[in-house]
């Protein structure tokens, strides 16, 4: 699935207490998660914004946190450890072709791309599994980094997920700085 993953080591650059100035997990994800919800977050990475959706889904809710990579996922179970939000968080290592989510269907509330579908050589195969795992009337939230990620190129992966069966949710639509809602 992956056609270029982020160096392992570039996990820890992105787990910066100065990052939460930029992306505050908390005011990004906060507006659509809420305590006893499903969420799945693939790209997880070491659960930059893991833990935070844990808090917000609260001890009734679940967070499925997806990876290709068993060392960010192996950092990711040592900090919901040490945060004692295990019981909260399902860590599940992804394959080259698939997200291994198949057996979600129609259970997951939100989903959270950030900073991931640029990496996925099938955006097409993407949407299709995380629009099978929401429920119907679930919402994906996609963030993609300006840096890596033209314009052109967001506007395409937008066209992808519509052709997979989702539409936009245009109260959250930043074509400028990369952020999408869709909804199924």
């Amino acid at each position: 699935m992956a056609k270029h993953v982020c160096p392992f080591w570039v996990g820890y650059l992105l787990l910066s207490p100065i990052r939460k100035f930029l992306e505050n997990p908390d005011k990004l994800l906060g507006p659509f998660v809420r305590p006893g919800m499903t969420v799945l977050e693939p790209g997880c990475a070491m659960g930059f914004f893991t833990l935070p959706l844990a808090r917000l889904v609260g001890p009734a809710g679940r967070v499925i946190a997806v990876d290709i990579q068993p060392g960010m996922l192996a950092v990711l179970a040592r900090r919901a450890r040490k945060a004692g939000l295990t019981e909260r968080i399902e860590i599940r290592t992804a394959q080259q072709d698939s997200l291994g989510i198949g057996d979600l269907g129609r259970s997951v509330d939100f989903a959270a791309a950030i900073h991931v579908v640029h990496e996925m050589s099938g955006p097409d195969a993407f949407f299709a599994e995380v629009r099978q795992a929401l429920k119907p009337g679930g919402r994906l939230l996609v963030i993609e980094p300006k840096g890596h990620v033209s314009a052109e190129n967001f506007s395409q992966t937008v066209d992808i997920a519509e052709k997979s069966g989702f539409s936009r949710d245009m109260d959250f639509l930043d074509l400028k700085r990369r952020r999408l809602l869709l909804k199924t």
